[in-house]
């Protein structure tokens, strides 16, 4: 258990010293949008109430308290669920990026009131109205790492 830890704490100190980066060294509040690769990697800020894409966002103080407490429970049954599971380097890796990518967005929450969001990636003339962060690209490819190795590397008993 001790990697999964390790790997949890190692994502959500990524996540925040690029938060923090982005947030107060380059000061992104004030200069909102910056170009880092043209037509391909802009940074955006854009702070984030709700879920994925802003999805069930807006709903003030009461509604930043349950995000908050939910992905509390969420952390808390992915390590229950680690804890039972035979152990191998995916589940660690996996699990250990989705909680720390979890618990870096609700560290955003309850500093600021709401996720700050700030990759945005464009391609092929289209423009993305959408940024995301570290944490966010912790989760995603977490999840996709215990869908689909998740039990290939398992023991047989």
């Amino acid at each position: 258990m001790g990697h999964l830890f390790s790997i949890s704490l190692l994502t959500l100190g990524i996540d925040q010293f690029t938060k923090y980066l982005i947030y107060y060294v380059l000061d992104l509040e004030s200069i909102r949008r910056m170009v880092v690769i043209p037509t391909i990697l802009n940074f955006h800020l854009a702070w984030n109430e709700g879920i994925n894409f802003g999805l069930f966002g807006g709903g003030g103080e009461l509604t930043r308290y349950i995000w908050i407490a939910l992905a509390l429970v969420i952390v808390a049954c992915f390590y229950i669920y680690a804890f039972k599971q035979e152990k191998n380097w995916v589940m660690f890796l996996s699990i250990g990026l989705i909680t720390g990518g979890a618990l870096g967005n609700t560290i955003d929450r309850i500093i600021y009131g709401a996720v700050m969001d700030y990759l945005n990636i464009t391609c092929c003339g289209i423009k993305n109205p959408y940024s995301f962060n570290v944490a966010d690209t912790a989760i995603f490819f977490g999840l996709g790492l215990l869908l689909f190795f998740g039990n290939k590397h398992s023991k047989s008993n």
